[in-house]
């Protein structure tokens, strides 16, 4: 439009994840119009951050050494590995400060569909992580869709023959919702895991 630079910018904005094409323009022209100082600042950032940051040598989360800081941790209850689909989950569930354990990042979940199957997710690597180390506890943690489902049904399925408790995260009514607003499917998750009232 306004010059093949410019249109490369609006096409660069478009990798983001729910940005269409007015979104990406208003964004360029946001940077270039009224923020040239951030423009350059995210330029470096990003320059850096994909230079730096790779996945972690043992979890798969992200780090910028070769083992990140929670796989380091003497901290952390090496006995608990929760088992996640993104970083992104990683940081949901150490921003709730609930969980003291280790993760293990998948990377996506199971869709034969997409050519997604348990080598393309690592869960060889992961059986073999839960062979080798001292873990009792394993918590699957992944998306209540039909895919994370799917996914944590055939985790519990590869390593039945392993000394391990195997959890799953609580799905159902959020706190503070109310009922009339919340989906069905939700709802029935909800009832069917019930917890006892003391």
């Amino acid at each position: 439009m306004f010059s093949d630079r410019f249109d490369q910018l609006v096409q660069a904005l478009r990798i983001l994840p729910s940005v269409g094409p007015k979104s990406a323009q208003r964004m360029a022209l946001h940077l270039i119009m009224k923020n040239r100082e951030g423009a350059n600042a995210l330029s470096v950032a990003l320059s850096e951050a994909t230079s730096y940051i790779h996945q972690c040598q043992i979890c798969n989360s992200l780090t910028e050494d070769e083992v990140c800081e929670i796989c380091l941790s003497t901290e952390r209850d090496s006995a608990l590995l929760c088992v996640v689909e993104s970083p992104a989950d990683v940081l949901a569930i150490e921003h709730s400060g609930s969980f003291r354990g280790k993760y293990h990042v998948l990377g996506g979940h199971l869709s034969p569909l997409d050519g997604v199957g348990p080598e393309e997710i690592g869960i060889p690597y992961l059986v073999q992580r839960l062979t080798d180390q001292q873990i009792k506890e394993v918590i699957l943690a992944t998306n209540a869709t039909v895919e994370g489902q799917a996914t944590a049904h055939y985790l519990v399925e590869v390593t039945k023959h392993l000394p391990l408790q195997m959890t799953r995260i609580a799905q159902g009514v959020p706190q503070g919702g109310e009922l009339e607003y919340v989906d069905s499917h939700t709802l029935s998750q909800a009832v069917h895991n019930r917890l006892t009232m003391k």
